[in-house]
């Protein structure tokens, strides 16, 4: 089996497991839809909307919801299997990619949630999405390789935290500038912003393939 059809069939895995957990992503997108409305009525007698902000604290909640099962579901049996199936490379790669399609539609469908309870203020709607797929890309790397980690540890959501927060912090500051260059009418520069972003998801991608090796064999 070549590589590419390894990680088609861990990613058909990934799908087939969440679709035996349907609940998982019906809450998911039940959390959204809540989390919105109650932002919405929250804050809807302000005069104005700290619409940037709100939208990233959302997105930052679903990722963190929609990834840290990512490893929690292996039981020993089922490490053993994905153990034999394929190289560690190959399962983080897919997972990686799965994590990123999930992340990414969540991201699309809480943006439209907004659009309809707080309004649309974005200007530059292609930039914005490009923003969405790289911040879904960094969120995905970081939180499925915090997420090994922390699966092998007694306390699996305070390694989350510990491990995944500083690391999420130096996406986060480029993709809230990066929006608040979506907010206005004429973008500005945001070449360097993207350019920045996609250094970290690069960096982290190769750091991600040279250690979880070592982790998935311990």
């Amino acid at each position: 089996m070549t590589s590419f059809n390894a990680i088609l069939e861990l990613i058909k895995l990934e799908l087939k497991m969440e679709w035996r957990m349907k609940y998982a992503i019906a809450g998911a997108i039940l959390y959204v839809v809540t989390t919105v409305f109650v932002l919405y009525t929250s804050i809807q007698n302000e005069e104005s909307t700290p619409w940037n902000a709100l939208y990233w604290m959302l997105a930052l909640f679903i990722a963190v919801n929609a990834i840290t099962k990512s490893f929690a579901l292996n039981k020993s049996g089922a490490h053993l299997y994905l153990y034999q199936l394929a190289s560690p490379i190959q399962i983080i790669i897919a997972k990686t990619i799965y994590n990123l399609c999930l992340v990414f539609l969540l991201l699309l469908v809480s943006f439209g949630v907004f659009s309809l309870f707080l309004g649309n203020p974005i200007e530059q709607i292609g930039l914005f999405i490009i923003t969405l797929f790289l911040g879904s890309m960094g969120l995905s790397l970081v939180l499925t390789f915090v997420s090994a980690i922390s699966s092998k540890t007694a306390n699996s959501g305070v390694f989350m935290a510990i491990l995944g927060f500083p690391l999420i912090i130096p996406i986060f500051l480029s993709l809230i500038k990066l929006t608040t260059i979506t907010l206005q009418s004429e973008a500005g520069e945001y070449l360097s912003d993207i350019s920045v972003l996609i250094a970290i998801d690069v960096i982290l991608f190769g750091f991600v393939i040279i250690l979880f090796p070592y982790l998935w064999r311990d």
